[in-house]
């Protein structure tokens, strides 16, 4: 592989390969070093987060709702048994990811309910048994993750949480066998073309959907279709430039694509109900094959997954939680710490567990360190004072505000841009057929 390449291949190889790989590098570091306050775990165990998320969980757009329970799995050893105890009407979710980012099952209030259950995760391809009462949820990938999250009232509600993710657990119904873990990329690859390394690798070891195989085929050319050695290594001076200059115009593409978006916009807020759809082909226990949530368009499906991806790795489909955002206010200008904001929610969002508004930097959609350690608010936040017409008025800045009720519903901005991010947990059906109006962000 000599010859220089026309930037807009090296663009739809980013933009193809890009959840594969950001996915995977997060895989890895769940099993090698964790993540704030998950820590480490080896593959097909859960990492039990034992509070809240908070500044120092750098995961893009990590939500401060609820505790998290993660794993990571590896079905190369064989079937798993999942166990997961009674919760007692208890909003929870177990949602399975895999390797593309496709969310392909859930478990949890939504989707199986809070009772009792056991089911058995099999690799691709697997033929065997099912045990008696245990519910089969097929992999589309052999690895793959369970991003799990279990909602809390308070402080004193953090105990039986815990008790709830220790009695979750993972089993291999073949003790004795060895996860495989993800292929090593080259490490002699240069720096600048690790992003086609991974993906030449990655994409080999967990082939995609049938539908997606042409298109991988297509970007042979930038050398991620070769097997064995790596190409890049051996690259000339002039080729590795011109792909390296290609994959940096990618990387603007992509940002211009999660800033423009392609999903509906009112009042500033980006109504990000689609943004998860993309999965078409995988649909298992608790994932609705249904094609309200199915993105049709080839191509804005590719777009849609990475954008998804960059800004909101592990979101749910709309119908288990519904993301919306914005940057802007009511004059179109970023969102911004030098200036107060006021958003008035007249009624409060429509929803069948609960609803938050997250505070987040730009644009690394990080949690922000303030003075009351308040990083979301919304219908469980104590000591909201409503207006006298019933509305929640929420001021929004980086210095505390000076009246007692704007104190009372002060949500902490950074001093820089920032993005707000409303999540509606099983959302009402006004929400999604957009019949409730979300109110613009205000500048006071």
């Amino acid at each position: 592989m000599e010859s220089t390449t026309e930037p807009a291949k090296v663009t739809q190889a980013y933009l193809y390969g890009f959840p594969l790989v950001f996915n995977l590098d997060q895989v890895t570091r769940y099993v090698t070093d964790g993540v704030g306050a998950n820590p480490a775990a080896p593959f097909n165990t859960f990492s039990h987060a034992r509070k809240l998320a908070g500044p120092e969980d750098t995961f893009v757009t990590i939500n401060n709702d609820t505790i998290y329970s993660m794993a990571q799995l590896d079905l190369s050893v064989g079937p798993l048994a999942l166990h997961v105890p009674d919760a007692e009407g208890r909003y929870y979710v177990l949602q399975f990811v895999d390797a593309w980012t496709n969310n392909f099952a859930y478990v949890g209030h939504r989707a199986t309910g809070t009772g009792e259950g056991d089911f058995l995760l099999v690799p691709p391809g697997w033929e065997g048994d099912r045990p008696d009462g245990h519910t089969l949820i097929r992999f589309p990938t052999t690895v793959a993750s369970i991003v799990g999250r279990w909602s809390v009232a308070g402080d004193e509600d953090i105990p039986a949480v815990h008790a709830l993710q220790d009695a979750t657990t993972l089993t291999p119904v073949d003790p004795d066998a060895k996860a495989v873990g993800l292929e090593t990329p080259d490490p002699a690859a240069p720096d600048e073309l690790m992003f086609l390394e991974k993906l030449r690798v990655w994409s080999q070891q967990f082939p995609p959907a049938a539908r997606d195989l042409p298109l991988q085929e297509s970007l042979a050319p930038l050398g991620t279709a070769q097997e064995g050695p790596s190409p890049y290594p051996n690259l000339s001076m002039e080729a590795r430039a011109d792909l390296a200059a290609g994959l940096e115009e990618a990387k603007a593409a992509l940002h211009q694509a999660l800033v423009s978006g392609h999903s509906p916009e009112v009042n500033g807020w980006k109504l990000t109900f689609h943004a998860f759809d993309y999965n078409l082909d995988f649909f298992e226990v608790g994932a609705l094959d249904d094609d309200r949530f199915k993105i049709a368009d080839p191509k804005l499906r590719i777009i849609e997954r990475a954008a998804a991806a960059i800004g909101g790795l592990w979101g749910n489909h709309a119908y288990e939680a519904a993301y919306i955002m914005t940057y802007v206010d009511d004059r179109g200008e970023q969102l911004n710490g030098d200036r107060t904001y006021t958003l008035r929610l007249h009624p409060t969002p429509p929803v069948h567990a609960f609803w938050s508004l997250t505070m987040y930097s730009v644009p690394d959609f990080y949690l922000v360190e303030n003075p009351i350690q308040r990083f979301s608010i919304g219908d469980r936040t104590p000591g909201l004072v409503l207006d006298d017409d019933g509305a929640l008025t929420i001021t929004i800045s980086h210095e505390r505000p000076p009246g007692e009720k704007e104190a009372a519903n002060w949500l902490p901005s950074p001093a820089g841009d920032f993005r707000p991010v409303m999540r509606m947990y099983e959302p009402d059906a006004a929400v999604l057929d957009q019949s409730y109006e979300f109110p613009a962000i205000h500048r006071t």
